[in-house]
């Protein structure tokens, strides 16, 4: 039996999977905010049920909104604060008395739909997470590839491509929670669509209320989509150029925009050095599922 974890900002969900990955339990509970000994007795406990009610030991995998540094082993890059500095895997292992594996949350997300889900068999897998922030796992040959640094696929941190580059004023571009201003996804999540529609229009929208309107045939909605369709095809062009996955697969919240499937393959073409794209860009299979079933398929497909 294979246990997943998805260590989320607001909920913490466990999925217990069988040997041919069917789901034999899905659990969820609110993330004690701000509170990391907290969140370690949520973790182990949601374990314990689970093994107490399927009546057998699983082993443990762990998605995480950050990586660990392979410098100290501890912590980095967690938009969930109170994780950043301790020993989450070393603790957990504690707790629990089994090696545990942990990944980032992206890494999961493109793991799940690259062994069962939209990009199953697929080479190369770049998963991308649109939602609140924007995130990306990289997955060759059915392998996460964590890198060097543990930051492999954070593609949401680079500076915006389509700002110019030459006498622009840095104090203008949106501040990002990493310290940085004008990373991708300060442009191209959610509240990145809203902050634009804003600025544009001068009303403040949901990114759903934006896509039901331009719909219905509202001009400045329309506006709104169209741009973000341009900025999310040039950044996602970037990744094109440098990692060159047969599939890119969209995950969070934006990614039930469906007009975003056939709209951007068209606009980023202008932008991929290549006289032709063969990349595929699909909609995730498990949706809201990925996360938590990619940790669960840790053990089965090392980092």
């Amino acid at each position: 039996m294979r246990l997943g974890i998805d260590l989320g900002g607001s909920k913490i969900e466990i999925i217990a999977l069988g040997t041919a990955g069917e789901e034999l339990l899905r659990r969820r509970v609110p993330t004690p905010q701000g509170d990391y000994a907290g969140t370690l007795s949520a973790i182990a406990s949601l374990v314990e049920q689970a093994e107490r009610e399927l009546q057998q030991r699983g082993t443990v995998g762990v998605g995480i909104p950050g990586a660990l540094s392979a410098l100290t082993g501890r912590v980095k890059n967690a938009n969930s604060t109170c994780l950043i500095g301790k020993p989450l895997k070393t603790d957990l292992e504690a707790r629990l008395q089994r090696e545990v594996r942990l990944a980032n949350d992206a890494n999961c997300f493109a793991l799940s739909e690259a062994t069962d889900g939209a990009a199953a068999g697929a080479e190369v897998v770049f998963g991308v997470i649109l939602g609140s922030g924007v995130g990306g796992g990289i997955v060759v040959h059915g392998r996460v590839l964590t890198g060097a640094n543990a930051i492999a696929g954070e593609w949401g941190h680079n500076p915006f491509p389509p700002l110019p580059l030459v006498a622009r004023d840095e104090s203008q571009l949106p501040v990002c929670y990493c310290g940085h201003r004008g990373c991708v996804e300060t442009f191209i999540s959610g509240p990145g669509m809203r902050r634009d529609h804003f600025e544009q229009n001068g009303d403040m929208l949901d990114p759903a209320v934006i896509v039901s309107r331009a719909a219905a045939g509202d001009a400045a909605c329309e506006g709104t989509l169209q741009r973000y369709e341009a900025r999310l095809a040039m950044a996602l062009a970037e990744v094109i150029n440098i990692l060159d996955p047969s599939v890119i697969v969209l995950g969070g919240g934006l990614s039930n925009i469906l007009r975003l499937y056939e709209n951007v393959p068209h606009l980023w073409g202008r932008h991929v050095f290549s006289d032709q794209v063969a990349t595929r860009l699909v909609g995730n299979r498990h949706g809201d599922s990925s996360g938590v079933r990619g940790a669960a398929w840790l053990w089965d497909h090392p980092t």
